[in-house]
């Protein structure tokens, strides 16, 4: 499959919007907080726009922006930091002709967890909060932010799990194994090119495998994708999925059981595909596409759609109801195949679709805590 918008950037466009996005960053994580909303007036501009995990969801100007998403952060966390481990850029024409400069982090926020956050109850102890982030750099500021900041991890660090164990093992993301992910140099774009080729090449695997046909674990391990992982492969999930390792890890622990809960899923691409036959626009599928050297990214606002029809995942029953996922991919390409995958997804948000409220319980158990009613 042939990438929808993946375009070539000039080397010096590329780098200069990576140095604008970190310098920023820079200014949001370090600045004195009585500044932070002027901060991002400069940065954001009156336009710009922020849309990220559930329960902060989508935010439309600066003083939104810095109510809401930064400035509760920065209260919780007084000496933030922001460590990125990836840090790529391109450009993509997106579904209405648009060409997007994108710049895309994956990383860890870093700090002592002073006072509550999101109404969870803050532990006073360092906490990381994992992130995969897409800015969209307009004549010199972010026109939008795309941030799936991992909630549910954080509540596991407060010391509350709300959910059935994970199938895959919790914890932090590791970088990745080249050590290369902040990509500040000039790279060769035809083999970023190729990274966002083969990216999409595998996802076409994952399009046209067919659920109903039941051939369970077997049929996951011996089909097409297999071309495209490294043997060695490391898949990193959110938060109440887990990480795995090797494709038998990946299929066993992620792959069956989520396609088993959402069978015959449409995702990234193959809606693009389907809105380009059909001539029916959606705000679905990937809004970026991007390769950068051996890295490529992709993700939709929504990414997946699907019908919950099977059980077991997150300990939750079949409702039957139409689920919108919010992901993010970032692929290391390596030795020839898909080496790494780090998926940030809004767990919460999927989970409200299903009437799980996280938030809720959560407030439920601390509430009983602090009444002395749970020890």
């Amino acid at each position: 499959m042939k990438n929808n918008g993946a375009m070539p950037i000039p080397q010096q466009d590329n780098i200069r919007n990576k140095l604008l996005l970190r310098n920023a960053m820079e200014k949001i994580s370090g600045c004195d907080p009585a500044q932070l909303q002027s901060v991002l007036a400069e940065i954001y501009g009156e336009n710009g726009r922020w849309r990220g995990s559930h329960p902060i969801n989508e935010l439309d100007n600066a003083a939104a922006i810095a109510e809401q998403a930064w400035g509760p952060l920065r209260t919780s966390f007084p000496d933030l930091e922001r460590r990125d481990e990836i840090m790529v850029g391109g450009r993509y024409r997106d579904r209405h002709g648009t060409v997007q400069d994108l710049v895309a982090c994956m990383g860890h926020y870093c700090g002592t967890f002073k006072k509550d956050w999101l109404d969870i109850p803050a532990t006073g102890q360092p906490v990381f909060l994992r992130y995969g982030e897409v800015h969209h750099i307009k004549e010199g500021r972010i026109a939008l932010s795309t941030c799936l900041w991992d909630v549910l991890d954080v509540i596991r660090q407060a010391g509350f799990w709300p959910l059935a164990p994970s199938w895959g093992t919790e914890g932090r993301w590791m970088g990745p194994i080249t050590c290369d992910g902040l990509v500040l140099s000039e790279q060769d774009m035809d083999q970023g090119m190729a990274s966002i080729e083969q990216a999409l090449a595998m996802h076409a695997t994952l399009a046209a495998y067919k659920d109903h046909e039941g051939k369970g674990r077997e049929g996951l391990l011996t089909m097409p994708q297999k071309q495209h992982w490294h043997e060695k492969m490391m898949w990193y999930g959110p938060s109440g999925i887990g990480t795995t390792r090797g494709l038998a890890g990946f299929v066993d622990f992620h792959q069956l059981p989520f396609r088993q809960f959402w069978p015959g899923r449409k995702g990234g691409q193959s809606i693009l595909d389907d809105e380009a036959s059909t001539g029916k626009i959606s705000d679905s599928g990937h809004y970026i596409q991007i390769g950068d050297g051996p890295y490529s990214v992709t993700g939709g606002w929504p990414s997946v759609i699907a019908n919950n029809l099977g059980g077991g995942l997150f300990g939750s029953g079949v409702t039957g109801r139409k689920t919108e996922m919010r992901v993010m991919d970032f692929y290391l390409h390596h030795e020839g195949k898909i080496r790494e995958n780090w998926v940030p997804i809004d767990t919460l948000h999927i989970l409200m679709q299903m009437d799980v409220d996280i938030m809720q319980r959560v407030r439920d158990q601390f509430g009983r805590n602090r009444l002395g009613l749970r020890h």
